[in-house]
């Protein structure tokens, strides 16, 4: 296939709109794929300055497509960006933008949720950012495999990333609230998060059935308290897995002695699990590691 050509003035960076991108090299989103494309530049733009200064620096980039998100980066300033891309079809397009910034882009065929990081990210000068409009199928395990890096602090610097409205909601749900559970107390644990902008269904080609939203991530460099990160999941995944119950009885399946444990974090035992703070259940997290390395 011909690659288009570039369109002076067409675009800030000389390439072609990304809607003759698209048409170009037949780049119809995939469901397979988990695609939405956004088309606007100024959008994409406007999420890359999200991500905060980008001079000199390294961004990661999960599923760039044709590479609108990619060509804001690169117009805001990015020294490099790393994209991970598992459509090939999308190779060509993103072909064309490495050719206009030569050096700047390093694009990888593969899985994100398999990449090594350290490997994809030798030679930077510092820690990455990660910038992405994720793919929704895969978006929350992505998520939550950054979160667990270890050692921590992270090897990512800050993130700023494309959810689903619901889930970035969930991300950023305080104790007492509906949406409050799992995925918020690992996140506000280790990290402070906050929701940048919110996206309608029309900013997207094909656009979803739900709105979106992207949330900035930056990473406590001591989540306080201490406690093992693995600990930390199955606690959550014990209380809130029946989030109905009090705690004294979800955590059984964890500890014959719910109660004590409860007590000695200094948590009622009668609350349950959306009434307790991040901090709450790392402090339970850390009291379970000492009681059962002491069985």
């Amino acid at each position: 296939m011909t690659r288009p050509e570039p369109v002076p003035g067409a675009s800030p960076d000389g390439l072609p709109p990304l809607r003759d991108v698209i048409a170009a090299y037949g780049l119809k989103a995939k469901k397979s794929y988990s695609q939405n494309f956004i088309l606007d530049l100024n959008l994409t733009r406007r999420i890359a300055r999200a991500a905060g200064p980008l001079e000199g620096r390294w961004v990661v980039e999960i599923g760039p497509g044709p590479g609108g998100l990619t060509r804001g980066l690169l117009l805001e300033g990015a020294e490099r960006v790393v994209a991970i891309e598992r459509d090939p079809r999308c190779l060509p397009a993103l072909a064309d933008i490495s050719e206009r910034y030569p050096g700047r882009l390093a694009v990888h065929e593969g899985d994100a949720l398999e990449a090594d990081w350290t490997a994809l990210l030798a030679g930077s000068p510092g820690k990455a950012i990660i910038a992405a409009n994720l793919p929704y199928a895969v978006a929350t395990l992505l998520l939550v495999g950054w979160l667990e890096t270890e050692p921590w602090p992270p090897w990512w610097d800050r993130m700023a990333l494309m959810f689903q409205k619901e889930v970035a909601e969930r991300i950023v749900a305080l104790p007492g609230t509906k949406a409050y559970g799992r995925l918020a107390v690992i996140t506000q644990w280790r990290a402070e998060a906050r929701i940048a902008l919110t996206l309608s269904p029309s900013a997207f080609t094909p656009p979803p059935k739900v709105e979106s939203a992207v949330v900035l991530f930056e990473p406590r460099e001591r989540p306080a308290p201490p406690c093992s990160v693995k600990t930390l999941g199955r606690i959550t995944a014990a209380a809130f897995g029946q989030r109905r119950k009090m705690l004294r009885a979800s955590l059984k399946q964890l500890t014959p002695l719910p109660e004590l444990l409860l007590r000695e974090a200094g948590i009622d035992p009668e609350q349950r699990a959306e009434q307790v703070p991040p901090a709450g259940f790392a402090r339970l997290a850390e009291v379970y590691d000492g009681m059962t390395a002491g069985a």
